[in-house]
């Protein structure tokens, strides 16, 4: 496919360097040009190839479990000129293999990649001596990267959120939920227990359904909607029991009334405890093999609207009682009968491998990615950043790709996907030669789309195709 691609990009419109952007956004336009922008990889000659940091001089940046999007916010600091160190907790495990194509480059571009020692004393140590110098940042990649993150930058006196009064642990979903309860916000009721005997007279008290998932889950993998009591004591059994990724093993269990309502998402960077929102979201969540809370796809919500900013005002609310000042969080919100009402704060980009990034990029010219990096990085570029996401200047979703059949892959169809008018990114999560099972998580998803136009109807008609060619099964040949 020809590549139209300007030299400063790198894959797909997914990150561009600042001077990429400032000459992006004024070509946006209703006739939407982007589509040949976004379809296809850069060459490999449009990679940089930097002398290493050591050589250059170039100032050092830590980033702690970089995968998923934080391996894209890794990409935005490598050309900005800052070496990155990857600091790897414990709890990464395999996840430090999970980086996204668009972060070309990556691992192998990383300055060092380290690992979490004992103390954050001697992980502070580690970071100076492979640094042979003071970095100039720690920020958090991934989920399971927040309480070191936490912890090392306030450790060594860096930018970053205190974990005092509190809130060592923001991955923590109870304490979220009484922080928020104790600044006069709207909360879930909720236990956590590590037995069945400390949770269980919420059961016995609380109209079912509920909600049974780990505290410091991610990705909605062991969410279950639980209606009955019996059915939540298997289900809380079964994740006493398991291994799981992008967390602790042997953690808490965490039971919620369950929320009625429209799910939301609203993504923020902050600095000096000035939060600006970046994008508001709705989800398109639902029941497909067997799981129930599968995520079908994401919509931008325009944030001159009512309903945006009284979420964007919420949330605002939520970060201040998590006393969160600085980087960026992704917070999901369920807007009730009683008005918005927190799920979840994550002290961190929005992830889902940053499939969400060409979206933003098209509909208001910028992204949580580099804006976080200013909030870290650039003060005065932070202050020019507006308050809430500009007017839209496209029509777009990003669609979650699933599978509904499961067996040996022979080969890929995703073509099929490419070729749709509106289709401007795709990022496959599936490969021929490999095992494809149902999809009931972030993890088992097939792969992730933007579609992008200027006509919603194109939109709305080319996801429809979509939906057909995963009922189907036409994405993929499974072998007889």
């Amino acid at each position: 496919m020809k590549n139209n691609h300007n030299p400063d990009m790198v894959y797909c419109g997914v990150t561009h360097s600042t001077t990429m952007l400032e000459t992006l956004r004024p070509k946006v336009k209703p006739d939407y040009a982007l589509r040949q922008l976004f379809r296809s990889q850069a060459h490999p000659k449009h990679l940089s190839t930097k002398p290493s940091a050591m050589s250059t001089g170039a100032p050092c940046v830590v980033m702690v479990d970089p995968y998923s999007t934080g391996a894209l916010l890794a990409q935005e600091l490598d050309q900005r000129s800052y070496a990155v160190i990857a600091m790897w907790t414990a709890d990464s495990s395999e996840l430090r293999w999970r980086m996204p194509k668009a972060a070309k480059g990556f691992p192998e571009k990383f300055f060092a990649e380290v690992d979490e020692q004992a103390t954050v004393a001697l992980t502070a140590d580690l970071v100076r001596d492979v640094a042979q110098s003071e970095p100039l940042a720690v920020i958090c990649g991934g989920d399971t990267g927040v309480k070191l993150t936490d912890a090392l930058s306030e450790y060594m006196g860096l930018r970053g959120n205190t974990t005092a009064g509190g809130v060592k642990n923001r991955r923590d979903k109870q304490m979220q939920q009484e922080a928020v309860k104790s600044a006069g916000l709207r909360s879930t009721r909720s236990v956590c227990g590590h037995t069945w005997w400390e949770v269980k007279g919420f059961t016995e008290a609380e109209e079912f359904p509920i909600i049974v998932k780990p505290l410091e889950s991610s990705g909605n993998q062991g969410v279950k909607l639980c209606h009955t009591e019996g059915e939540a004591e298997t289900h809380f059994h079964l994740l006493a029991n398991s291994q799981r990724k992008g967390g602790p093993q042997r953690e808490a269990i965490i039971l919620q009334e369950y929320l009625k309502g429209a799910e939301y998402m609203v993504d923020c960077v902050s600095r000096d405890g000035v939060h600006k929102s970046t994008m508001v979201w709705v989800t398109d969540h639902g029941p497909a093999n067997g799981s129930d809370f599968v995520l079908f796809g994401i919509r931008c919500v325009p944030s001159g609207s009512p309903l945006a900013q009284e979420l964007i005002a919420y949330v605002h609310g939520c970060l201040e009682a998590l006393r969160i000042t600085d980087g960026a969080t992704h917070t999901e919100v369920m807007m009730t009968e009683t008005g918005p009402c927190l799920v979840e704060v994550n002290s961190r980009c929005h992830g889902a491998n940053g499939s969400w990034m060409p979206l933003a990029l098209a509909l208001t010219g910028y992204t949580q990615v580099e804006a976080c990096v200013d909030a870290f990085m650039n003060a005065e570029a932070f202050d020019r950043l507006p308050h809430a996401p500009p007017d839209f200047m496209a029509f777009g979703i990003l669609a979650m790709l699933l599978s509904y059949h499961e067996g040996h892959a022979e080969s890929t169809c995703f073509d099929k996907v490419r070729e749709l008018q509106s289709v401007v990114f795709l990022e496959e999560q599936m490969s021929a030669g490999r095992w494809v099972k149902k999809s009931t998580d972030m993890p088992s998803l097939i792969g992730m789309c933007v579609l992008v136009h200027a006509d919603p109807t194109v939109v709305e008609r080319d996801l429809e195709a979509i939906r057909e060619m995963e009922q189907e099964g036409s994405l993929y040949v499974l072998a007889d």
